[in-house]
């Protein structure tokens, strides 16, 4: 490759990249802030209720995202990656404007935990197919025996998302008292994402269509690619199951750690977010490294590697966490997880990709993500949080882990049954 294509595929893959990176900001943010976020906008009566209904919203978001998998996947399997990137886009800056907008229920009443809930919605709609659309163009515009290298960066910006998100509440944290925090300081990630719009669509509006989607002499219509769908549901629940681990890995070690950390180990909330910040450059790390090598052993041995490694450790590092909590040992968890997840997900988003048929590839792919991500990755806080106060067990979140693991494994042995295609990984194996 010259000097000027790989220059011109570096900037390809910062432009599409770009809103992948706000779109996990702002659900970042949301999960960062979740406890001063109940308050704000739930009643106060009780602290646990009022963090419940902020991790049922936080969730909810997630529930959209199926459909908008469905609708606007089968949009971009039928008009482009491009166009269908720049659509996401502007459907996410309206609920990134509303959360950060509106008034809390002290001053607006029931109508507040609405408007956050609608604002969440329109943004898990939007999200749905993003990260589906992100790693189908990154995949497709990858040089030959790379693909695993160049899918691994729709991951990586998420990282970026993490670390920006939480050296703002590190810094926030340490210059604010917690009333100011709970009064206002939580908007102002908010509104910092809100800055970022304008230069992100500036950029992902020079986004070129991928030449394997222009050079197709037909695609197919919308009602085509969702009865393809529904003929290859046994792949998507494949997928499902696949994409699982992910995003309960990810969930925890992000979304999930300052409340983890605050609520139930008692740690200082500027400790807690360190820790995800070193997450987050743990994460970047191992996502790209772990998609190259990928490309040269191939994905399942890195997929069933992982996936038992998770299954064994997950439960024994949380229970040696809560025994004695301190910064170290959530910081030494914290960093094991993330080595696990920038593993496993460096090999499975390739992996997804290329067992989805090509003509329905965006929305596939984005559909098994977002009923993954909706039912499992998405409530994976509440899920915890819930487990937590029902057993009175603090390391049940690793159980949670171990069983999304058992999930990720089983769907990678019954791949290579399931997959309506032989088709050839980097080295020749088979899926």
């Amino acid at each position: 490759m010259s000097p000027e294509e790989r220059k011109a595929k570096i900037k390809a893959v910062i432009r599409v990249a770009s809103g992948n990176f706000l779109e996990m900001y702002d659900f970042m943010v949301f999960g960062y802030y979740a406890a001063a976020i109940g308050r704000t906008f739930f009643p106060k009566d009780n602290e646990f209720t009022s963090l419940m209904y902020s991790l049922a919203t936080f969730g909810a978001g997630y529930l959209m995202r199926p459909m908008g998998a469905l609708i606007l996947g089968a949009y971009i399997d039928r008009h482009g990656r491009r166009v269908g990137l720049i659509l996401t886009l502007a459907l996410m800056s309206v609920g990134t404007i509303s959360i950060a907008a509106v008034p809390g229920y002290a001053v607006i009443g029931i109508a507040a935990p609405l408007l956050v809930l609608a604002g969440r919605l329109v943004q898990g709609f939007s999200a749905g197919v993003e990260l589906g659309g992100v790693s189908v163009y990154l995949f497709e515009i990858a040089t030959p025996g790379r693909k695993g290298f160049y899918a691994a960066w729709q991951s990586a910006s998420q990282q970026i998302a993490v670390v920006l998100a939480a050296s703002l509440g590190v810094a926030l944290s340490a210059s604010l008292t917690k009333q100011q925090m709970d009064a206002w300081g939580w908007r102002v990630p908010l509104w910092v994402g809100c800055l970022i719009l304008p230069f992100v669509f500036f950029i992902r509006r020079s986004l070129t269509e991928t030449d394997e989607f222009a050079s197709r002499k037909e695609h197919p219509s919308i009602a085509a690619i969702l009865r393809s769908i529904a003929a290859n549901w046994p792949l998507i629940l494949m997928g499902t199951m696949l994409v699982t681990m992910t995003t309960v890995t990810f969930y925890t070690i992000t979304a999930y750690t300052p409340t983890f950390g605050r609520t139930e180990l008692h740690l200082a909330d500027r400790s807690n977010l360190l820790v995800t910040l070193c997450v987050g450059i743990s994460n970047f790390i191992w996502l790209p490294v772990m998609g190259a090598l990928s490309d040269k052993v191939g994905r399942r041995p890195l997929l069933i590697g992982f996936a038992l490694l998770c299954l064994l450790t997950a439960y024994p590092a949380l229970s040696w966490l809560v025994a004695a909590p301190s910064f170290a040992r959530l910081l030494s968890v914290e960093l094991w997880f993330s080595f696990i997840f920038g593993s496993y997900n460096g090999a499975m988003v390739p992996y997804l990709i290329e067992i989805m048929p090509p003509d329905v590839r965006a929305s596939g792919f984005s559909l098994a993500f977002s009923l993954a991500t909706a039912l499992f990755g998405g409530f994976t806080p509440f899920i915890a949080t819930a487990l937590i106060e029902m057993t009175h067990n603090k390391a049940m979140p690793g159980a949670w882990l171990s069983a999304a693991a058992l999930a990720g494994l089983i769907a990678t042995l019954w791949s290579r049954i399931t997959a309506r295609a032989e088709v050839p990984s980097a080295v020749g194996e088979t899926v």
